[in-house]
């Protein structure tokens, strides 16, 4: 096993009714930013919870972060921090809310311009703004990491950035959110938190026995829950176990004393960017094609995740094929399409957008070992069309 640091400092405060708890959480006498995307917590009754949970706060409202969360919108709240004399964030949302937060209070203090944290990507390890959320949408665990990622509309890049400094002080994450959201919303999260085991998982054999097994347990309750929340997400053992999955499949427990991949990631970034395809339908075309472009180095892991997930047997090169095979399936099951083609008619020169992308920012070898080399890019993404 790898020599590892563990910090995780979010209190995660799970269940039904949680955001009572709301006043105790926020610090006394904050002025408070209250950060949202489209408008749906109006709907669905979460803003009203907020609001009357908050009584004796002072509130600046902030709403309209996007999906893929925009620099140019985020620096907008940034001036409104600046000016209302702000000092706490409050995001209500999915993980795009979330974080987009984590880049606001990244960059309030941040001195210099602060589109340089995501072209550089600049981690930031102190003096960022506190900030704590209510997660609305399950996904993308933003709600118990510092990670985050965001879009640059000017020039179409996706890039990720994140820092100690960038954890939630807590996030209220209560399952009954998840019923009035729609089914192209949940199948997204089920398929995203999947994927994101997937990149710390689907590596090669190693020593983290205990690793795999939290890692392999979380695969095999998306799989099993995953098709019934979409079609009953008021079913509160579905939808809890749904919820948990999500925040433990990036929390950072799974990935500690192991390798990790990400190439997945880094070239899906690419086609929301390009394209505006949601964010886990682009892992479900990239992934694929990058488990048989990486086959060979990739097989043990494959044969592995094929025997333990979906009880295959067989030679060692068949069990991993067969594994991708189901792979493929379950993200049909679960609504998603898999090839680029199915999404847009403007496909035929993304392989090589991509490609010079990467090399003009000296990623040169992607993954777990580096071997995604911008050739390998190159036939994953042709192999996606």
């Amino acid at each position: 096993m790898l020599n590892f640091e563990l910090y995780n400092p979010t209190n995660l405060i799970f269940g039904k009714g949680q955001i009572k708890k709301l006043s105790t959480l926020v610090p006394k006498d904050a002025k408070i930013l209250l950060a949202y995307g489209g408008g749906s917590i109006f709907k669905n009754g979460i803003y009203d919870q907020v609001i009357e949970n908050l009584k004796g706060f002072d509130i600046v409202e902030f709403g309209g972060i996007e999906p893929n969360p925009r620099f140019e919108t985020l620096m907008k709240a940034v001036e409104v921090i600046k000016a209302e004399k702000i000092d706490f964030i409050l995001a209500v949302g999915g993980g795009s809310v979330i974080d987009g937060v984590k880049f606001i209070s990244a960059a309030v203090h941040f001195e210099g311009n602060a589109i340089d944290i995501l072209q550089k990507r600049i981690l930031i390890t102190e003096n960022a703004m506190p900030f704590g959320t209510i997660l609305t949408l399950p996904a993308t665990g933003s709600e118990m990491n510092s990670g985050y990622v965001v879009t640059i509309e000017a020039t179409q890049e996706k890039l990720s950035s994140g820092g100690s400094a960038l954890f939630p002080k807590f996030s209220i994450c209560d399952p009954a959110v998840i019923a009035s959201l729609p089914k192209r919303q949940i199948q997204n999260g089920v398929v995203d938190a999947y994927t994101h085991v997937m990149e710390q998982y689907l590596t090669y054999p190693h020593e983290g026995f205990l690793q795999d097994r939290i890692a392999e347990g979380i695969l095999q309750t998306l799989i099993e829950v995953g098709p019934g929340v979409v079609e009953n997400p008021t079913d509160y053992t579905l939808a809890s176990n749904f919820m948990w999955s999500c925040t433990m499949a990036l929390n950072g427990l799974i990935q500690k004393g192991v390798p990790a991949d990400w190439a997945t990631h880094m070239i899906g970034h690419e086609l929301t960017a390009l394209y505006e395809i949601d964010h886990a339908r682009t892992l479900a075309i990239i992934g694929p094609s990058l488990y048989h472009v990486m086959f060979e180095t990739k097989k043990g892991k494959l044969a592995q995740y094929g025997r333990r997930i979906f009880n295959l047997t067989g030679s060692e090169d068949e069990v991993a094929k067969e594994a991708i095979n189901k792979t493929v399936e379950f993200f049909h099951k679960m609504g998603m399409d898999t090839k680029l083609s199915q999404y847009t008619n403007d496909y035929d020169k993304t392989a090589d957008f991509i490609v010079n992308r990467f090399e003009e920012r000296g990623w040169k070898g992607l993954g777990e070992n580096q071997l995604v080399t911008l050739e390998k890019v190159k036939s994953i993404v042709e192999m996606s069309y």
